[in-house]
């Protein structure tokens, strides 16, 4: 029974579906996107161009890593799991979901700035990558001219700008430090096996930050441990070399290793302040147009993920937030809110004392107010697509 899942090495999203599914020991194939039957059957069905997605032996297409993630922990496909994904304690759970909203989208920054304003590294690199993405004869110096030129402008929308330039790369050290440091005495975030948290951190660690010339080097270099747990995360043989003898086992909830929480408080300094800023804006979108109706998400093309839809910085609707001393000014991506939410249901319905110990490590980390933010409206998945909920009474 082979799954057929489309992406490619160069793409964030897909590295985090396909790290599950060799974790997890699935039997898939990969098909690029350029391929015949991509463009001829799977956009169709989608109505728009998108990595990546899953194809399932009966034929279910399924796009967007978290979903394809939850194919298999959550439905028909759960048989075929190794090892749940998701942590049964319910604080173990909450600190996974953030790490999982973080790694996807909080590490975009130091992904698209150490993947765009590294030329003399990069270039000749992700020229022969992207030339992957395109169908077979098309002209790849047009196509990566159009397809960099559309990311260049994609990073701009997420804070990669000159003046932030030095602070990105001071946090994401800072970050590979905080890492490492934890990487001594466990081989993955959570203890003995991967959960949601290392498939989310494995997005831009992977297909940007450990392939691409220029931050591949930082790693190998700055953070080897780091890079050993790509190399883990990306393979379905045993790599535990150091922790062969660990039981496979998650850490203690009630004995949380300092240096966990030690990297949940860089994630409240360097992202909880943007998640918020998101919050807000979309709550003041939401108030000014009442008139979006429930299961859509009010846009005149639906397959943009900016709040307003819109290609350039101001088109997709903005924030404007402090982070490390500056102010920064970024697209509001509503599927961050969809992610968000997960963390918010399932901690809904854990005891009143797990929530009150959840509640009491997340102030300890400055992430606290994460377990209040809401949207007015949630933001739902119909067809592939986000889309906002009926309005909360």
């Amino acid at each position: 029974m082979t799954y057929v899942l489309y992406g490619a090495p160069v793409s964030l999203y897909t590295g985090k579906a396909r790290a599950y599914l060799r974790r997890q020991g699935i039997d898939f194939v990969e098909v690029l996107p350029g391929s015949d039957r991509y463009l001829e059957h799977i956009v169709p069905q989608l109505d728009r161009w998108i990595i990546p997605v899953l194809e399932t032996p009966d034929g279910e297409i399924v796009q967007d890593g978290a979903d394809i993630i939850d194919h298999f922990e959550q439905g028909p496909g759960h048989d075929l799991r190794a090892f749940d994904s998701y942590p049964q304690d319910p604080t173990l759970r909450a600190i996974a979901h953030v790490f999982e909203v973080f790694g996807g989208e909080g590490l975009l920054r130091p992904a698209m700035h150490y993947r765009w304003n590294f030329d003399d590294q990069n270039l000749d690199y992700l020229n022969a990558e992207f030339s992957l993405l395109v169908p077979p004869g098309s002209h790849d110096e047009d196509a990566f001219a159009h397809n960099s030129g559309r990311m260049r402008r994609a990073a701009v929308a997420f804070g990669v700008v000159p003046e932030a330039f030095e602070t990105i790369e001071a946090g994401f050290e800072e970050f590979l430090d905080r890492f490492s440091e934890h990487l001594v005495d466990h081989p993955y975030l959570l203890g003995g096996h991967p959960t949601i948290g290392d498939f989310g951190l494995i997005a831009a660690l992977w297909a940007h930050l450990y392939r691409d010339p220029a931050p591949a080097m930082l790693i190998k270099r700055r953070a080897p441990r780091v890079g050993r747990w790509v190399e883990r995360m990306t393979t379905a043989e045993p790599y535990l070399h150091e922790f062969a003898d660990h039981d496979g086992s998650l850490v203690d909830a009630d004995a949380l290793p300092t240096t966990l929480l030690d990297l949940m408080r860089y994630i409240s300094v360097d992202y909880l302040p943007e998640l918020i800023a998101h919050v807000d804006a979309a709550n003041r979108y939401l108030a000014a147009n009442p008139q979006i109706e429930a299961g859509t998400n009010g846009l005149d093309r639906p397959g943009d993920r900016g709040l307003t839809g819109g290609r350039g910085l101001e088109g997709r609707g903005t924030a404007t937030f402090e982070w490390r001393g500056m102010e920064l000014t970024t697209a509001v991506m509503p599927y961050r809110f969809w992610l968000m939410q997960k963390l918010h249901d399932d901690l809904a319905g854990a005891s009143p004392e797990a929530q009150m110990r959840t509640r009491d490590v997340f102030r300890s980390c400055g992430l606290e107010p994460w377990l209040d933010l809401r949207t007015f409206r949630r933001v739902e998945r119909v067809n592939n697509l986000e889309v906002w909920g009926p309005e909360e009474t």
